[in-house]
């Protein structure tokens, strides 16, 4: 199954694979936006995007227009997002499940997710088995809040003191996103597990000498590429945790159980890793061929262009 994209409900899907077979897995799972209870895919994106099309809200390229998000702070309000993030919880620990029997002791597994609900996904996770490691910070760009600006709504209703609550908002201005980095086991050690599984450690040294932290930062979005999708990540950044997270050998594959567009994937070739991409959005597929499908010409282009340049030097 290496170097393939599988189209499908990955919790389904990864019942199939052998036990102890991948090496890494990051991944990019939908965010706890009123997620249950609804079916995750284009239609339900394009139906949350254009709900907020008109609007100021600052996420507009994520799958945001939750119900969750507005309302009256009644009893009634918290205890549904409550048992949402409940709900939300078991269907992480569903596919952690799979994603644990299928990984090799000590495989490292970064999942995207949003500062609010990141926690939810760890403790998903560490019920499925996993060891949390750390929590890293990609920092982006960021915009004005989403949230209530009180003085504006004062204003509009004739308060007469309104300027007075010049400054308070109800939600800080959000410019980062989590990775959750877990761990399957060891098998007792670290350089015992790396000998027997060819993963477990970091590289945190870069290429200047410095020592990398966990914050990610100083990574563009900007690409000469065009595709509908609405979180796509920096291939620079993809690109990074691979490099960080698993030393390159024949035996190590990486998974992706929501390809999305396809970025793991993509920056896993380009790299020269083996890699499988899982996807429930059958018209994302088509999405990932065309961009593995173009890594290949730009490769092939490349390698041309380096013989070419030897040859010349040779003669």
């Amino acid at each position: 199954m290496e170097n393939s994209i599988i189209n499908g409900d990955c919790i389904n899907v990864m019942k199939k694979f052998d036990e102890s077979s991948i090496a890494c897995c990051i991944t990019d799972p939908p965010y706890n936006y009123e997620f249950i209870g609804r079916k995750w895919d284009n239609e339900e994106i394009q139906r949350r995007i254009n709900r907020i099309h008109e609007s100021k809200t600052l996420v507009k390229n994520i799958p945001y227009g939750s119900g969750l998000a507005g309302g009256v702070r009644n009893k009634r309000w918290y205890e549904r997002n409550y048992n949402n993030n409940q709900e939300y919880m078991l269907w992480c620990e569903k596919w952690g499940n799979e994603l644990f029997r299928i990984c090799k002791s000590g495989a490292p597994i970064a999942i995207f997710n949003s500062t609010r609900t990141v926690a939810h996904v760890q403790v998903a996770l560490e019920k499925a088995g996993f060891y949390t490691r750390d929590i890293l910070v990609y920092r982006r760009h960021s915009g004005i809040p989403k949230g209530l600006n009180i003085k504006r709504k004062l204003e509009k209703i004739g308060y007469p003191n309104a300027n007075q609550w010049e400054g308070w908002h109800s939600c800080f201005r959000n410019e980062w996103e989590a990775i959750l980095l877990t761990q399957k086991p060891l098998r007792n050690n670290y350089w015992g597990t790396l000998q027997e599984t060819g993963v477990g450690l970091f590289k945190t040294i870069n290429d200047d000498g410095s020592f990398q932290s966990n914050i990610f930062e100083g990574y563009s979005n900007k690409s000469e590429e065009t595709f509908e999708h609405c979180t796509v990540k920096p291939i620079s950044l993809i690109k990074k945790l691979i490099k960080i997270l698993v030393p390159k050998n024949k035996s190590n594959i990486i998974i992706d159980p929501f390809a999305g567009s396809g970025t793991t994937l993509v920056a896993a070739k380009e790299l020269g890793y083996k890699y499988i991409g899982i996807e429930i959005e059958s018209s994302y597929i088509k999405i990932i061929e065309s961009r593995l499908k173009q890594n290949t010409y730009l490769t092939n282009s490349t390698k041309n262009l380096q013989n070419s340049l030897i040859t010349k030097v040779a003669t």
